[in-house]
């Protein structure tokens, strides 16, 4: 979640309805406060939870056309299966990859990002002078990429899966295939390379993201990265931090 004084927003829905609302008091937020939800691609853990979130809290929805249309089509199918009538959300808003826009107080920019599904974007966000950037579910650091986040004081990026956890894991050869490919999810190497080649650290607090729990270790992902932020020392004063699926993260103030 992204949070101004006046504006909280979430950056997709993928698990339970219940599950989301509870992480949300956790991290101290009210969910009756929440003003949008900003979806990144149609994957089932990004938007799981949506469609009951959504109608509960009776907000906004931000999503492109063609991710829209992915969500619409697996909704529909659901719906038949049951013997059901599909219902759209009822407070749809589409946005453009390459297109800024604005929630409250808050500025949004969505970039394009290299992952197999129609139309997958990630974001920054600024408010007033502050940058914050959210970028999972990528298989490559393309130029794109790399110039969104440039000056960002708060990145939170994928650190997916160590390959050779990958490479002798428990996952079918086409889904391992997947992962590793430049469609898939960035692996602890591909990061640290990001990090030690081109990264401008800058960032207050860089969190490590989308951590696989068949396919990786948080004290590995660490490991790997703080290697290659050798150079950005002053990152390791509690600056590094990691995002794990089983809690919410810490709120965070700038």
């Amino acid at each position: 979640m992204v949070a101004s004084s006046t504006t909280r927003i979430l950056v997709d829905a993928g698990l339970s309805c219940r599950e989301i609302l509870n992480r949300m008091r956790q991290a101290g937020e009210d969910p009756e406060a929440l003003s949008a939800i900003v979806i990144t691609h149609e994957h089932a853990d990004h938007i799981g939870g949506l469609k009951v979130l959504a109608r509960k809290l009776k907000v906004p929805v931000y999503m492109t056309g063609p991710t829209h249309k992915a969500w619409f089509r697996l909704i529909r199918n659901e719906a038949k299966r049951a013997g059901a009538e599909a219902r759209d959300l009822e407070r749809l808003e589409f946005f453009e990859a390459g297109r800024s826009f604005q929630i409250g107080n808050v500025d949004i920019y969505p970039f394009t990002i290299k992952h197999d599904a129609v139309d997958p974007v990630a974001f920054t966000f600024k408010v007033d002078r502050v940058k914050l950037g959210i970028v999972t579910d990528l298989g490559r650091i393309t130029e794109n990429v790399k110039q969104h986040i440039r000056g960002c004081d708060v990145l939170m990026i994928e650190s997916n899966h160590d390959l050779e956890m990958l490479r002798n894991g428990p996952y079918p050869w086409s889904v391992k295939q997947r992962i590793g490919s430049a469609d898939g999810h960035l692996s602890n190497d591909a990061l640290a390379e990001f990090f030690r080649k081109d990264y401008d650290g800058g960032a207050a607090f860089l969190i490590l993201a989308h951590l696989s729990e068949q396919n990786n270790l948080p004290e590995i992902a660490r490991m790997v990265a703080e290697r290659a932020l050798g150079r950005h020392a002053s990152l390791f004063q509690h600056r590094l931090l990691l995002a794990l699926q089983s809690q919410p993260l810490e709120p965070l103030t700038l």
